[in-house]
């Protein structure tokens, strides 16, 4: 049967108007137009929001007519109609005219319920639309519509509810309804992809009544129950191609990788100066056996900062080199890396150098692979690489370049997760003879949704416990405006400094220092600034002028010449050579720094158990997971932590709000839930997943997490039952459309 949804939106709208749809949002098809729902619903004979409409939106606002009035103009024929809609508690806002003749003021009355669609402005301090189109419902339930108004749109205002759409300069929010009417009425005998058995049992419309739902609801009860159907279209694909995945994964078979008894994995045991946490052990105990398995190993570990996740990691890297294979260690930057590299070589002591002088029997070799290495450096690595010299290979993405092998790679650990793509996982795991086993980690913890969508191709494992001696951390919020407050915090910095211990500053930029072109962070470090979420225009309508993000650079000058004079303060970000990042590292562990002015290239891994203080400056432009993460850099040793959020952002404002939930507790998971509530779909399900922005339309993580679960099970249970939808080709297709790209490439692949 043919699939209506797939007709082209020229044979159904007419050329001129797909032309514009294509423009302004890629809408191509039947399936484009009405997979994109109304971006809100006005109900009908109710007043819009006015009072928080902004210059340049274009809008579609619902009011009555407050006051009609027209004037000559001064300085041309014509004249001037000015309607003043909307009320006392909701705002008003000016519409005007500029007519050849004054017809339009005898037109509309006063009481005449209107919607309106156009551009917002303002002149003369008051909020104002300009010749918008618009339709009035008159006091006395007529529609009616000024001279040249009348149009198709007026059918909507006989409804409950009037559907709006989001509209460009090119094509409105009339055009688009417009648009969408003819689409529902070409869709009318369209088949549901959906069996019949799974929409009754989980109490799901039709295809066509559900998109009916969306676009033309009689309640607000009808609208979200259509949209609950294609949120469930939605999670079912993205669970099935997951599902399709962990069963592509679990049919390959790998090498076994047990644990050898009186080796490597036991002589680290008996060397670490402090007891695994009962999580370490029992998540090590799982992971142990699942190296035993015949499928590859596909794990997530998550933990809050400092938890052990690398003491597990490393356990499970000892136990493929005693099995006689290779593990690899990628991190997200060369700070990162090297980090690890110390912290491993640390725990290992004589394990780790096989074939130097007074290195134990069972010791191993450990290479570093950065891009940033000499000639000599990177020949040595791959060589010790590829010849299997190296049990254990840290690096950055350098790792996955085609020219990386490996003698037989049985390990891949990724940390910092969320900063791989599916592919990048994948180009590592290539380079193995047989499919390696994955552990991913990641410090920042991930709400359940979000773990089930993003990272629903793996097994996920979480460490709450934190070890022992991890010392608390309060936290603070310093306003930038009181003065008497940044100068208490220098202080503080100082009085840390005298008793010994070590402090971070953490700026969101680098700034100026070749050039004018070279304040952007590398691809070593990530860009994670944002614009202060409070910097919208005034009441007045003019826009704030908002500085640059503060930098590393000027801020270490100030204080260096400042309020910290005379103290060692040293300067860590992307753009250092890679020499000059291991020595200014080697002087903070070695003691021989007081402060360190860095970027967020310090976020993970770095860990420096003197350092007692952090201030994050513009603390307002950073995430709360990323600002958790920051924080856990100190009180990793027997000292009291102290962070300081120092910020310009204002009580009441969104940034502000950020930091004080940050003040306010210390656990990660709340906080990660807390920054997904006040992140876009679109960046959860995006570069984590696939490096690609997704579809999602109706689906969205924060909420529907008891539709994502059962369409987690529902895909389960379809791909036990036929992988390939060879018995279903209208659902494999309709899978392939809601995810697209995702799906229609792995399906591809597997």
């Amino acid at each position: 049967m043919t699939d209506l949804f797939e007709t082209r939106l020229e044979d159904v709208v007419g050329g001129r108007t797909a032309k514009k749809l294509a423009a302004a949002f890629e809408h191509r098809t039947v399936r484009d137009l009405l997979w994109t729902a109304p971006r809100t619903l006005l109900e009908n004979g109710k007043t819009s929001n006015l009072i928080d409409l902004v210059d340049g939106e274009s809008v579609v606002v619902s009011a009555k007519v407050q006051s009609v009035s027209s004037r000559k103009m001064r300085d041309k024929p014509g004249h001037i109609t000015e309607i003043v809609i909307g009320d006392a508690a909701l705002g008003r806002v000016s519409v005007t005219f500029f007519d050849a003749k004054p017809f339009r003021a005898r037109m509309v009355n006063v009481g005449d319920f209107g919607v309106f669609s156009g551009k917002v402005s303002t002149y003369n301090g008051r909020r104002q639309l300009v010749g918008p189109r618009y339709t009035l419902l008159r006091a006395d339930g007529a529609i009616g519509s000024a001279e040249n108004q009348l149009s198709p749109e007026v059918a909507l205002l006989t409804g409950a509810f009037i559907p709006i759409y989001a509209a460009t300069k090119d094509i409105d929010a009339w055009a688009i309804a417009q648009s969408v009417t003819l689409a529902l009425e070409h869709i009318g005998g369209a088949e549901d992809p959906l069996p019949a058995r799974f929409r009754a049992e989980h109490g799901l419309m039709g295809i066509v009544e559900g998109m009916q739902a969306v676009h033309r609801p009689t309640s607000y009860g009808h609208w979200i129950a259509g949209k609950r159907r294609f949120a469930w279209d939605e999670a079912l694909a993205l669970q099935f191609v997951l599902a399709r995945r962990r069963e592509a994964n679990s049919l390959i078979p790998t090498m076994p990788r047990p644990r050898t008894p009186g080796r490597l994995l036991d002589a680290f045991d008996q060397r670490l100066p402090f007891a695994l946490t009962a999580g370490q052990r029992e998540i090590g105990d799982g992971i142990a056996a699942e190296l035993l398995g015949p499928a590859p190993m596909q794990r997530l570990l998550q933990g809050e900062v400092g938890s052990g996740k690398t003491v597990v990691a490393l356990r499970a890297m000892l136990q493929v080199v005693d099995a006689g294979g290779q593990a690899a260690l990628l991190a997200p930057t060369e700070v990162l890396a090297a980090q690890h590299l110390r912290t491993i070589q640390a725990l290992m002591g004589d394990l780790a150098r096989e074939g130097q002088f007074g290195a134990s029997e069972h010791a191993t070799r450990i290479a570093l692979l950065t891009g940033s290495q000499t000639a000599g450096q990177r020949r040595a690595a791959l060589l010790e690489a590829a010849s299997g010299a190296a049990g254990i290979v840290v690096g950055t993405h350098a790792v996955i370049q085609e020219n990386v092998q490996f003698a037989d790679l049985a390990l891949v650990v990724v940390d910092e997760q969320h900063r791989f793509g599916v592919e990048q996982r994948d180009a590592l795991r290539a380079k193995a003879g047989t499919p390696p086993h994955l552990l991913a980690m990641t410090a920042t913890p991930i709400p359940r949704p979000v773990a089930m969508t993003v990272f629903g191709d793996l097994d996920a494992s979480t460490l709450r416990e934190l070890p022992v001696g991890r010392s608390p951390i309060a936290t603070s919020v310093v306003p930038a405006d009181n003065a008497k407050w940044v100068d208490r915090t220098w202080t503080r910095v100082r009085e840390e400094v005298a008793a010994g211990r070590q402090v971070f500053v953490v700026c969101p930029r680098i700034g100026l220092a070749d050039g004018p072109d070279t304040d952007t962070l590398p691809e070593d470090e990530p860009d994670d600034i944002d614009e202060p979420d409070d910097a919208r225009p005034g009441a007045d309508g003019t826009a704030k002028v908002i500085r640059p993000p503060l930098a590393v650079l000027d801020v270490a000058a100030h204080l260096r010449e400042g309020p910290l004079a005379g103290l060692r303060l040293g300067i860590l970000h992307g753009r250092l050579p890679a020499g000059e990042k291991d020595a200014v590292m080697e002087q903070v562990t070695a003691g021989d720094l007081d402060v360190l002015v860095a970027t967020t290239v310090i976020e993970v891994g770095v860990d420096v158990p003197n350092a007692t203080v952090m201030v994050v400056m513009d603390a307002h432009r950073f995430g709360m997971s990323q600002l958790h993460q920051l924080r856990g850099r100190i009180g990793r040793g027997a000292h009291a932590g102290l962070c300081l959020l120092v910020t310009d952002s204002q009580p009441g404002t969104p940034g502000r709000e950020r930091l004080d939930a940050v003040a306010g507790t210390s656990d990660g998971f709340v906080l990660a839930q807390l920054d997904l509530a006040q992140r876009r779909e679109g960046d959860v399900l995006g570069a984590a997943q696939s490096g690609r922005a997704t579809t999602l339309r109706f689906l969205s993580i924060l909420t529907d997490e008891d539709v994502i679960s059962a369409a987690r099970l529902e895909a389960q249970r379809l791909v036990a039952e036929d992988r390939s939808l060879r018995g279903a080709p209208n659902l494999r297709a309709h899978i392939e459309h809601v995810v697209r790209e995702q799906a229609a490439e792995f399906l591809e692949k597997t």
